[in-house]
């Protein structure tokens, strides 16, 4: 594993969003949802495709909490550009589950 600095950490913007809505991506090559997060005042609400689909229903994701990488450059993916990255965990049989805080924190806040 390469190391890296604390001022390389402090360089990705870990932040807290709640998803607002989550639709089927149909044009993505893998089953994917295209997801609308708030992320606060400061933030505003950006989009995101994300390969949830093994483990979670739009229904489910709508209104939950998530962390996300929010200062990556959009990336092309399909029809539609992502402007941020939500994280998750491989859970040991091809799904991801997400990275999420145990309890309300204000959207936006930053991982530290």
């Amino acid at each position: 594993m390469e190391t890296i600095s604390f001022d390389d950490f402090f360089k990705v913007e870990l932040r807290v969003g709640r998803i607002i809505s989550a639709e089927p991506f149909k044009e993505a090559r893998k089953p994917a949802y295209i997801l609308h997060i708030d992320f606060g005042a400061e933030l505003g609400i950006k989009k995101s495709s994300a390969q949830l689909t093994d483990l979670y229903s739009p229904e489910e994701l709508t209104g939950s909490l998530v962390v996300a990488v929010v200062n990556f450059p959009g990336k092309q993916i399909g029809p539609i550009i992502s402007e941020c990255l939500v994280t998750g965990f491989p859970d040991g049989q091809g799904g991801v589950a997400l990275c999420v805080p145990d309890r309300d924190v204000p959207l936006g806040s930053k991982l530290f």
